[in-house]
């Protein structure tokens, strides 16, 4: 996607041919920043302070953090001891383990002396090959967008998400946001509700960045508003992405997306779930029950960080002094409420027998 007319990915290889760049998204909106990864250390900190966020970026960064690693000591020591540590850092998100997984393979066939180049090699393959299946999902959502703008000719689709399921949590294009920017490119009258997203705001400041820099109409909302537009027949259809998404549908996102579907389920709005492959986790069947939901630290709902007036970046603390405060990164939406998930091999119902119609490999 584009800044200024400046084509970015979410993280790259730096001209020096071995540290990696990354966007800084703790600053943006107000602030562009890029950021230079030179250790696996340097990896683990950036998706730990969400310097990168979203389940498709943290597994890139992830492998991108091993090849530091090996680059400075290509030993399996080194290389159990990184993967560990990069492992440790978000629970939720089922694509860190899998690029952990496919990085750990990739530089287990090489002797030590490769390994730094196989890593490499791995990481840029694990970059494209997530834009490929973003752009994918991109197109097969497209089509649902597509239908309910034939169903009310001439007048504007209104989608609401939450959270930021654009380019910025994938390397390129995105998840819940690829279908948005390929309609409005299609000139396809589109717009979206922006769930501000708290306690982090990533919706009022992640999402409202991406869709106003690609000229996508938008328009920011309190979280509970959403239930209200629905009742008012405001919104045609949600989308959200998903950090994990159990063998029978169960989805886990940003927290406050269950309660988007019970809204969705009541006012009868279909509420749908992008995803790619990576962030199917086929070993669980019930998401309340098996996903691990990341507590974050409290300061996240206490604090909040803005641009000033006089245009300065600060931090004020919003809540009341003294009080505690209590920070699920993530809630499950059941499957039962979920109208049907958008992978890069197609749309199915949220159930086994939907994910295995597009992934028969995974039948048994």
């Amino acid at each position: 996607m584009k800044i200024d007319g400046i084509h970015y990915r979410t993280i790259w290889v730096a001209d020096d041919g071995w540290s990696v760049e990354i966007i800084d998204q703790t600053r943006l909106p107000h602030e562009f920043t890029i950021i230079r990864l030179q250790t696996a250390d340097d990896a683990a900190r950036a998706i730990k302070d969400m310097a990168v966020r979203g389940a498709p970026l943290i597994g890139a960064t992830a492998a991108y953090g091993l090849c530091l690693a090996l680059r400075e000591d290509p030993s399996d020591e080194a290389l159990a001891r990184a993967y560990d540590m990069l492992a440790a850092t978000r629970p939720t998100a089922v694509n860190l383990k899998y690029s952990l997984d496919a990085m750990r393979d990739a530089v287990g066939k090489v002797g030590h002396n490769a390994r730094a180049e196989a890593a490499y090699a791995e990481a840029a393959r694990l970059c494209d090959e997530d834009v490929e299946t973003c752009r994918r999902i991109g197109e097969n959502g497209l089509r649902l967008i597509r239908g309910v703008a034939e169903a009310k000719p001439g007048q504007t689709v209104n989608v609401l998400t939450h959270c930021n399921a654009g380019w910025l949590a994938c390397v390129d294009w995105g998840t819940a946001l690829a279908p948005i920017y390929m309609a409005h490119d299609a000139g396809i009258p589109v717009h979206v509700w922006v769930d501000e997203t708290r306690p982090r705001n990533q919706g009022a400041s992640l999402t409202a960045f991406e869709l106003g820099r690609h000229g996508v109409a938008h328009t920011i909302v309190p979280d509970n508003a959403g239930g209200h537009l629905m009742q008012h027949g405001l919104v045609d259809m949600c989308i959200v992405g998903t950090d994990r998404t159990t063998a029978t549908g169960d989805v886990a996102n940003k927290i406050g997306t269950y309660l988007k579907a019970l809204a969705a389920d009541a006012n009868d709005v279909p509420f749908y779930v992008a995803l790619p492959h990576t962030t199917i986790d086929w070993t669980l069947t019930d998401g309340v029950a098996q996903i691990p939901i990341e507590e974050r630290s409290s300061r996240e709902v206490t604090h909040m960080t803005g641009r000033a007036d006089n245009g300065e970046i600060v931090t004020v603390e919003i809540s009341a002094p003294g009080s505690g405060a209590l920070n699920y990164g993530f809630d499950v939406t059941p499957a039962r409420y979920v109208t049907g998930l958008i992978t890069e091999r197609g749309v199915c119902s949220a159930s086994r027998e939907g994910l295995t119609s597009l992934y028969p490999e995974r039948k048994g």
